[in-house]
């Protein structure tokens, strides 16, 4: 069940990707998505070297015992998304919960996922430092994604 799991979750964010990301924001998109899959490696690596988190189940589990599902694809179309529809011009606190909401409901469904299933398994860890570290690493995404656009003057 978890392999079904894991390609639904493929095709699922796939789909997002295609509603989302359009002609206009593809460059964006593509920027976001290609940088966010360096951090997210880097840590993902950090976290299951130092025994921290395990993933039982998942693709590629001779070559890398991180999520390779979600370090190289999940959490990069995220920020790809993330990015090309962060509120910009919007009041302070619609900012805050963008900021807030987006990992929030990643941490919800990865605590579930870890209840539940075999894709992920806390060892020394729990739910608020995924919280944190992926707010934080999708505000890094963001930074990166602001100051790349303004040397590019493409946005």
């Amino acid at each position: 069940m978890d392999t079904v799991i894991l390609y639904g979750v493929w095709i699922l964010t796939t789909i997002l990707l295609i509603v989302f990301i359009n002609r206009t924001n593809w460059i964006q998109a593509q920027i976001s998505f290609l940088f966010m899959q360096v951090p997210s490696w880097l840590f993902g690596s950090l976290v299951v070297q130092g025994g921290l988190i395990e993933y039982p189940v998942g693709f590629l589990k001779i070559a890398y015992r991180a999520s390779f599902t979600f370090e190289f694809f999940v959490f990069p179309a995220v920020s790809a998304i993330f990015n090309t529809y962060f509120p910009r011009k919007k009041h302070w606190v619609i900012k805050t919960l963008y900021i807030l909401g987006i990992p929030g409901l990643m941490t919800a469904g990865e605590v579930y996922l870890e209840k539940h299933t075999e894709l992920i398994k806390y060892l020394h860890w729990a739910w608020y430092w995924s919280y944190l570290t992926m707010t934080a690493t999708l505000l890094l995404s963001y930074g990166y994604y602001l100051w790349f656009f303004r040397k590019v003057k493409i946005t």
